[in-house]
Order: structure tokens, then sequence, then C-alpha cells
């Protein structure tokens, strides 16, 4: 018979190898779920991007609208500039009629 030293290392041994096949065989279920939660979160993933390249898009179409409308409105200040110079009768550069402007507002001071 065995002593009973012997018997404990021995069932310790049976233990330690029986834990690591349980280890192993989780470690292969894991694996073999993961491609196909992987593939899952591709999929997520490229569905993500293709709505913010969606999204980018638009918001460069806002930019690109708002700077037409910007240049726009710059075109009509000019007109406005300009007609209001020739109603006046008088052209003067545009750090003149801040000049002036600023000579009236002192005056009204």
């Amino acid at each position: 018979m065995m002593s009973r030293p012997m018997v404990l290392v021995f069932l310790l041994m049976i233990l330690i190898i029986t834990s690591q096949f349980e280890w192993k065989q989780q470690l292969v279920n894991e694996m073999d779920s993961s491609p196909s939660i992987s593939q899952k979160q591709q999929l997520i993933l490229k569905k993500e991007e293709g709505v913010k390249e969606k999204i980018i898009l638009s918001q460069e179409k806002n930019i690109q609208r708002l700077n037409e409308l910007v240049l726009n409105l710059q075109e009509q200040l000019l007109q406005c500039r300009g007609s209001n110079n020739t109603l006046n009768g008088t052209e003067r550069s545009p750090t003149a009629n801040v000049i002036e402007l600023e000579r009236q507002q002192i005056l009204e001071d």
C-alpha cells in the first residue's frame, strides 16, 4: 500500500492534469466562438464607417453652401458700398470712410 504523502501527491497530480484539460477546452470553445464575434464586430464597424462617411459628406456640402452664401453676401456688400458712394457723389477709400465715421461718432458724443 502507498504511503499517505504519496497518495496526496498522486491525487494532486491528477487534479492538476484534469484542470489543464478543462482550461484547454474552455480556450478552444472561446476561440471557436471568437471568429463569429469578430465578424459581427467587423460588420458593425463597417456600418459605422459608412454612416460616418455620410455624415462627413453632408457636413462638407453644408460648409460648401455656407461658403457660397458668404461670397454672395460679400459681393452684395461691395455692390451696396459702391452704390452708396456713387449716390453720395464721392468715391472714397474704405479707410477714409472709417475715419469719417469715427469723426461723426466723436462729434455726436
